[in-house]
């Protein structure tokens, strides 16, 4: 038959096969970033009878275990967390991936919201950022985008209008070489590097 199957090399161990599950087996998942600081932006913050704050999240980077003394950032709030669970299960410790509700000490539900995130609070916590710099592809805008433009930006969870302080240089989509410098304005199908200001503070 003319289909001989299919090859792919690699250090850890070469793979062949002929059929689809045999492709996707010889998948390698990916390393999680458990290495990193933690990271988890609060997607919903609950109030349970008996047991008490509940923020709830995606473990981004990092790993949260009982015990650790987490940060919220922007809001610079620290407290012990009691408990992780998963599932209404309790976890001895949350990685990457993982979608967990965790119980906070002595922090009411009006004091977290949505979008912010939480670190540990001893090992480089997050902090709020004043200003930063981003490459913003203009996919499709009726008009001209320049200096002041203030959209409303989705970053992980957080929801917050951020200001086009300042658009440094127009760059190539695809090798993102720059192009112009300072340019007036951006439009439609344009890629740029500005440096944007949020309106409230943004983690």
């Amino acid at each position: 038959p003319w289909f001989k199957g299919w090859k792919v090399e690699r250090k850890e161990a070469n793979a062949e096969g002929k059929t689809l599950i045999e492709a996707l087996d010889a998948i390698l998942p990916p390393s999680r970033p458990t290495e990193k600081p933690l990271r988890l932006p609060l997607q919903d913050v609950y109030k349970i009878g008996g047991i008490g704050t509940v923020p709830v999240g995606r473990v981004e980077t990092g790993v949260l275990k009982p015990g650790t003394v987490v940060v919220f950032a922007p809001a610079n709030i620290t407290t012990e967390v009691k408990s992780v669970e998963m599932h209404h299960e309790a976890l001895a410790e949350a990685v990457p991936g993982d979608n967990v509700g965790f119980n906070v000490k002595n922090v009411s539900v009006k004091e977290l919201r949505r979008g912010y995130v939480a670190g540990d609070s001893k090992a480089s916590p997050p902090r709020g950022a004043a200003d930063f710099t981003a490459q913003v592809i203009v996919l499709n805008h009726p008009g001209q985008i320049s200096n002041g433009y203030t959209p409303v930006l989705d970053c992980h969870t957080a929801h917050i209008a951020c200001k086009f302080a300042e658009i440094k240089e127009k760059v190539d989509r695809r090798s993102g070489k720059t192009t112009e410098t300072d340019p007036k304005f951006i439009k439609s199908g344009d890629a740029a590097i500005v440096n944007l200001v949020p309106s409230k503070p943004l983690c």
